[in-house]
């Protein structure tokens, strides 16, 4: 009997090991979407340290890829590169930083700076496996800025290859 025991409870801590392991549906290459236009603006990567959500821009579209960030203040609030961020690369940079899991594949309590304008937003990320308005569209990350009080805009990123999230020019 304690040799089930044991063995039970070892298939259901590997199987916590397994689920553990798993990344949140939000990591990952993804595309941003102008929800004015319905064009592509930069290829993006989300990933996950120390339990907190970042994403980094990988290409831009229709500008060089070296463009300087320069319409940004020098520091953020709780920035996770140091130093003046005025004089940082839009590509590499993590714009989005510090979210939290509310749930599995549902991020809050962090910030993105748009590096073209230098505004700062809460962020909120939400991961959806079809476009919540368009059932033909694939996964997409619903992305939240707000500026306090709920009011902001969503925009609907579609998942990419890292190929293409870095192709973008």
């Amino acid at each position: 009997m304690k040799q089930v025991v044991c063995i039970g409870v070892f298939i259901l801590g590997m199987a916590g090991v397994v689920h553990a392991a798993d990344p949140d549906p939000c990591e990952g290459f993804w595309i941003s979407i102008d929800d004015k236009t319905g064009k592509a603006t930069a290829g993006w990567e989300i990933y996950v340290v120390n339990g907190k959500l970042f994403g980094k821009i990988l290409s831009i579209a229709g500008f060089s890829q070296d463009i300087l960030a320069e319409k940004c203040k020098e520091n953020y609030r709780d920035f996770p590169v140091a130093g003046n961020v005025r004089m940082m690369k839009i590509v590499g940079t993590p714009w989005i930083y510090g979210l939290s899991a509310e749930e599995r594949g549902i991020w809050s309590g962090g910030s993105i700076v748009d590096p073209n304008t230098g505004s700062l937003y809460k962020c909120k990320i939400t991961y959806h496996a079809k476009h919540p308005t368009d059932k033909s569209r694939g996964e997409t990350l619903e992305m939240r800025g707000e500026i306090g009080l709920g009011v902001g805009r969503s925009q609907f990123w579609q998942k990419t290859s890292r190929e293409n999230a870095s192709s973008l020019k």
